[in-house]
């Protein structure tokens, strides 16, 4: 029998999650949900033969459970995540990783005493352009990446208003902690240096603004709170000398939604992009990757083909879980790295507060 998975939340992404844990022979048992009916759906929809409303009675009654997926609002990440690793589960989580530093750093301190891997789906690096790219990085082709400039920029994408994704206190803030995987991405090509300043500011502009509803995320909300940021925009410097430079927004004027990281390598610079029509739901998506080298005296760009990924690796990176607690693959990410996003995130954070640097 393959690794045993519960999965915790019943929300859209479980398709993705369920879809990658099959694609590596693991055995879903169970799933829990506070909405016992929506676990029921997905349950019966994906042929999950055990169905519970409380994870803690899930963990009880399967204790052979190896392993748990957790995809809940952003605030009920940190402490599912540590209730599973101190009942001795790997687990994997949907980002981010925490609501701040600070819970991220209790995440990494049960994942060293439980001895199990704590996994999120940055499923940004499972797509084949970023393998492809961290190929020629890994390679010695592109040489040190100086500089990288991370977008994920939205012209309509507030995703409702009044519901836990506006809400700071149920999601950490805005489009700055929801779209984190460009930053992310960049971070991961960098060889995730040390962070050493910050300098951030946040934009409130269009975030009451029913004209920049995107067409995605969840009901509005009257009487729920949107109190958090509309946009960011930050510079972080490395302790290595490295540079990161993002912009990340729902809802900024912009032509249209772009999600890419760029950098500027010693020896080549490259580019990986998703060009979207309509912000977050246009199926001709555009992805490329690209280099760029001079070579005998000319300026060449070379396009690197790889195969097509709808689902932008959510699949993939959960595939890559199963298959890290198996040993047959590296982990495509580490809890040390979330913690250093983390403390990135708050920095932009603090600036925009402080309108100062901020050391990290």
């Amino acid at each position: 029998m393959g690794v045993k998975i519960g999965i915790i939340g019943a929300g859209g992404m479980a398709q993705h999650h369920i879809n990658g844990f099959r694609q590596a022979n693991a055995d879903i048992v169970a799933i829990a949900d506070l909405n016992e009916a929506a676990a029921k759906n997905t349950a019966d929809k994906h042929g999950i033969p055990q169905v519970f409303d409380d994870v803690t009675d899930m963990l009880e009654k399967i204790p052979d459970i190896d392993a748990v997926s957790i995809i809940v609002p952003n605030k009920f990440h940190a402490p599912l995540a540590i209730q599973a690793l101190n009942a001795g589960k790997h687990v994997f989580c949907e980002k981010p990783p925490a609501l701040n530093a600070a819970q991220m750093q209790e995440m990494v301190d049960a994942e060293s005493a439980a001895g199990k891997l704590l996994m999120f789906n940055f499923n940004n690096r499972a797509r084949p352009e970023s393998y492809a790219m961290k190929q020629y990085i890994e390679d010695g082709t592109v040489g040190t990446i100086n500089s990288a400039q991370a977008k994920w920029i939205r012209r309509t994408g507030i995703p409702g208003f009044g519901g836990w994704f506006t809400s700071k206190d149920m999601a950490g803030g805005g489009p700055l902690i929801d779209l984190l995987h460009m930053v992310d991405l960049a971070l991961f090509f960098m060889g995730y240096p040390e962070p050493d300043y910050v300098l951030g500011q946040t934009f409130d502009d269009f975030i009451t603004d029913k004209n920049f509803k995107g067409p995605w995320g969840i009901p509005d909300r009257a009487a729920g709170a949107t109190d958090v940021e509309s946009a960011a925009h930050g510079f972080v410097t490395f302790k290595t000398g490295q540079t990161l430079s993002l912009q990340v927004s729902w809802a900024e004027l912009v032509k249209r939604e772009e999600v890419s990281v760029v950098f500027q390598g010693s020896k080549a610079g490259g580019k990986i992009e998703r060009l979207f029509g309509i912000d977050g739901l246009d199926e001709t998506c555009i992805d490329s990757c690209e280099l760029y080298v001079q070579e005998n005296g000319n300026s060449v760009n070379r396009n690197v083909i790889t195969e097509a990924c709808e689902d932008m690796g959510r699949s993939r990176s959960a595939a890559n879980f199963i298959k890290a607690i198996e040993g047959e693959e590296t982990p495509l990410n580490k809890s040390s790295q979330a913690l250093n996003l983390m403390k990135i995130i708050d920095a932009v954070y603090e600036s925009a507060n402080t309108r100062k640097p901020v050391a990290c």
